[in-house]
């Protein structure tokens, strides 16, 4: 029966984590002298018609040596499927094709790994990039390498006073006059607007061509995983040693 690279990397993270828990409860066992211990005594009276009591003893419950041979077996698992995966890791290689394309070339699993990861923040990054106002009409000025908008020009006005005779002046009484103002031309801006911001056509290539490279990144990262991998012996080896 084969094994492929990524069976593997399934069942490793549970074999982990089952071989920390046997790891924590066997380091706790052997915390509890009471466990490690045991006990045998027996009872005789001085005289004959001494009071007899009956014999005591306790059983040893967990014994240092079974716990060592238990942790070695779980641990050796544990020592095995990383070992494999690892190994395996290696040479397990794949091309990313875009589009048809090859971009990259035997690319090891853990640098599609890496690129996928940064391909998140990427893809973050580039959605976030600024857009030109969709308001206006702007077209790109090579020479300043920015975009522009076409003149726009406006009339500066000035309110100017204006007095509004509401009643005029009698011998009795002085003109009642309303004072007012009045926007009066003074001059023209011309106004041109400079960006060096984005189309939203250029801001959504860029999405584009990020997310399809995230999904070759993935079908390359599958590929490389799908590689039938060697079972290696590595923890036979090592608690032969530590623990034989």
């Amino acid at each position: 029966m084969t094994t492929k690279l990524n069976q593997i990397i399934a069942v490793e993270k549970g074999v982990k984590s089952g071989a920390l828990r046997d790891l924590t409860d066997a380091h706790h066992q052997l915390q509890k002298p009471a466990l490690l211990a045991g006990i045998s005594r027996t009872y005789q009276p001085k005289d004959e018609d001494g009071e007899v009591l009956p014999p005591e003893s306790t059983r040893v419950q967990v014994k240092t040596e079974d716990v060592l041979r238990h942790t070695a077996t779980v641990l050796t698992r544990l020592f095995d499927v990383t070992a494999t995966k690892d190994w395996a890791n290696c040479v397990a290689r794949a091309d990313v094709v875009v589009d048809g394309r090859t971009l990259l070339s035997d690319v090891p699993v853990s640098y599609l790994l890496f690129l996928e990861k940064q391909l998140v923040d990427l893809h973050t990054f580039v959605k976030k990039l600024p857009l030109l106002d969709a308001a206006e009409s702007w077209s790109f000025e090579e020479s300043a390498d920015y975009w522009r908008t076409e003149q726009v020009r406006t009339i500066r006005t000035k309110k100017v006073p204006r007095n509004h005779v509401k009643a005029e002046a009698t011998e009795k009484h002085p003109a009642q006059v309303e004072v007012y103002y009045e926007d009066v031309p003074v001059g023209y801006w011309t106004t041109v607007k400079f960006s060096g911001a984005l189309p939203a056509r250029r801001v959504n290539e860029l999405v584009d061509r990020v997310e399809k490279l995230q999904q070759a990144v993935k079908f390359a990262r599958e590929e490389a995983n799908a590689l039938e991998v060697t079972d290696q012996r590595i923890g036979d080896a090592v608690f032969g040693y530590l623990f034989g």
